[in-house]
C-alpha cells in the first residue's frame, strides 16, 4: 500500500497532531453499546456469557487503541497492540456471536441481506481458515520484514490501516475456527485444526527470526533500537501461543458442542444458530 497524501505529524504518544487521545476509544463505545442494546431486545433473551465475551472483546480494543496507544513509537507497545488487535480482542468478539445477535433482533429485510453476505463467493474465500490465517499471519510478516513497518511510523493513516488489518483478520480467523455465529461453508475439525497448528507455527518461527535479526529488522528505520525489538519478539512469541491456546481451547470447546447437539433434543428451542429460512 503506497499512500502519497500528506498528512499530519504524530504529536506525543502518537496519536496525529490535533487529535483528541479519547478519539480512537468511542468507535469502541459504540460497539459496546450497540450490542448491549441489541442484546437486550433480543425476544428470547440472550446469553450472558456472550455478552461478557463480547464486552471483554471491547476492553481488549479499548486497552489497544487508548494507552498502548501511549507506546507506538516503542517496537514493544507496537506487538503489544497486534496481540490484542489481531488476536485476543477478536476472539472475544468472535464469541459473542454478533451476527446470531444481528439475526435475532434486526427486521426482514436486514436479516436478508445478511444471509446473501453470508453466501457471497468473496466471504467464502476470505473466510476460509487457510486464507484467514494468511492475512493474519502473512500480514504480520509483511509488515516486520518490509520496510512498512517504518513507513507506518511516519504515516498515521497507513498507521492506523494497518491496526484495522490486525483485527479484520484476526476477526476472520478466530470466525473461520471456532466462531458460533454461522459461516459460509465452515471445513471439518481437521481442516480447523491444521489451520491454527499452521498460523501458531508461523507466528513463532517469525518471532524468532525477529529475535535473531533484531540488529536488521524491520528495515527502513532511522534510529532502530535492536534491544527493544528482542523484548518485542520474546512478547510475540508467548504472548501469540497464549491466544492460540486460548483459539484452540474455543475450537474444540465448540466442535464438543456441536457433536452434543446432535445427540441431544433442545426441549426449550433456545438454540443460538438461525434456521435457514432466517438466511434466505
Amino acid at each position: 500500500m503506497t499512500l502519497l497524501l500528506p498528512v499530519a505529524p504524530f504529536a506525543h504518544g502518537g496519536h496525529p497532531a490535533g487529535e483528541p487521545s479519547w478519539l480512537p476509544l468511542f468507535p469502541v463505545a459504540l460497539l459496546a453499546g450497540g450490542y448491549l442494546l441489541a442484546a437486550g431486545r433480543d425476544p428470547r433473551g440472550w446469553r450472558h456469557r456472550r455478552t461478557v465475551a463480547w464486552l471483554a472483546g471491547c476492553a481488549g480494543l479499548a486497552v489497544a487503541v487508548g494507552p498502548l496507544a501511549e507506546l507506538s513509537g516503542d517496537p514493544r507497545g507496537h506487538l503489544a497492540q497486534h496481540l490484542l488487535l489481531g488476536m485476543l480482542a477478536p476472539l472475544g468478539l468472535v464469541l459473542g456471536a454478533p451476527i446470531t445477535l444481528l439475526l435475532r433482533v434486526a427486521p426482514p429485510p436486514v436479516r436478508r441481506a445478511v444471509g446473501r453476505l453470508l453466501r457471497a463467493r468473496l466471504l467464502h474465500l476470505l473466510a476460509h481458515p487457510v486464507t484467514a490465517g494468511l492475512l493474519s499471519t502473512g500480514g504480520l510478516a509483511l509488515v516486520l520484514l518490509t520496510p512498512l513497518y517504518a513507513a507506518a511510523e511516519r504515516q498515521p493513516v497507513l498507521h492506523h490501516a494497518l491496526h484495522l488489518h490486525y483485527l479484520a483478520a484476526g476477526y476472520l480467523f478466530a470466525w473461520s475456527l471456532a466462531g458460533p455465529d454461522p459461516a459460509p461453508r465452515r471445513p471439518g475439525l481437521a481442516v480447523r485444526v491444521g489451520a491454527l497448528l499452521g498460523a501458531a507455527a508461523g507466528h513463532a518461527v517469525l518471532a524468532k527470526y525477529l529475535y535473531a535479526q533484531a540488529g536488521t529488522l524491520p528495515p527502513g528505520l532511522d534510529n532502530p533500537d535492536p534491544e527493544a525489538f528482542r523484548s518485542a519478539a520474546q512478547l510475540m512469541y508467548y504472548g501469540g501461543d497464549l491466544a492460540e491456546l486460548l483459539l484452540a481451547t474455543a475450537l474444540f470447546a465448540g466442535w464438543y458442542n456441536n457433536r452434543r447437539r446432535r445427540h441431544v433434543t433442545d426441549a426449550t428451542g433456545s438454540a443460538e444458530r438461525p434456521s435457514p429460512a432466517q438466511l434466505s
